[in-house]
């Protein structure tokens, strides 16, 4: 066997680990869509390359509103990796106690939101303390990480918590510790991460069942739709009046800061 189709073997691995928390997947989409339904909207967030899972929600095709990507780029602009905005600098800020509660100072957050906070290892402080600021502002918070991973690894928080401490619901990506899962002969580090292919399978599971939640409610949502599939007109009708529906979400998180 390649070191390709050992990849792809581990993937299906995690697909079944996906598979496995079904009902966890329900309760999630359960929580976001009673959230969309209010009116309000469901948290996202993610520092480091867990930034990719808080996109893969919304917006892209197959998405739609009612989700607020948090997305902080001083901690997740690294791709120049050295140097001005780099890595290193991304890394530490990932553990500065209070920026998180500086972040979300920018919203009037709501009882009957709920959120959704991405972390591989689950115990950085900016994630750890984001749930913890939900919490404390009455967001129900699900926590997506890699389980094995986070259960090995130590916690930066102040108090030794972890993302889990303050989560009302887990999903686990099903990544091994370390988040590598091809093993190669002479080399004694492995390569190819899996956390954002099983994180992947999950927002989108998650997704998937909002959005029929949505339509059996009577509130079928508004799609990011490509013309190749709807037409020119279509797609742009629909873009335009999600983004639309996303910006009158998002004022009211804004038009009662600091009340």
């Amino acid at each position: 066997m390649n070191a390709a189709e050992e990849y792809l073997n581990k993937c299906q691995g995690l697909m079944d680990c996906v598979r496995s928390q079904m009902p966890a997947i329900q309760q999630a989409a359960d929580w976001f869509a009673e959230t969309i339904l209010r009116g309000q909207m469901v948290h996202v967030f993610g520092s480091g390359h867990s930034r990719i899972l808080v996109e893969e929600m919304w917006p892209r095709y197959g998405s739609f509103p009612g989700f607020n990507p948090i997305v902080e780029l001083s901690l997740t602009f690294h791709n120049l990796v050295v140097g001005a905005n780099g890595q290193r600098q991304a890394m530490f800020l990932e553990n500065v106690s209070g920026l998180a509660a500086r972040i979300l100072r920018n919203f009037a957050l709501k009882s009957g939101d709920s959120a959704l906070v991405v972390s591989s290892s689950g115990c950085n402080v900016v994630p750890v303390e984001m749930a913890e600021e939900f919490h404390k502002h009455g967001v129900r918070v699900v926590a997506l990480v890699s389980l094995d991973h986070a259960n090995a690894s130590t916690s930066r928080h102040s108090a030794g918590k972890k993302l889990m401490d303050f989560s009302d619901l887990v999903l686990d990506t099903g990544a091994p510790v370390g988040d590598a899962i091809v093993k190669l002969e002479g080399l004694d580090t492995p390569v190819a991460p899996g956390s954002t292919v099983g994180g992947c399978l999950l927002v989108n599971a998650v997704k998937a069942e909002v959005a029929r939640r949505l339509i059996a409610a009577g509130h079928p949502p508004k799609v990011l739709t490509a013309g190749a599939v709807v037409g020119t007109e279509r797609a742009t009708e629909l873009f335009e009046a999600a983004y639309d529906e996303h910006g009158r979400r998002l004022s009211a998180y804004y038009a009662n800061l600091g009340l």
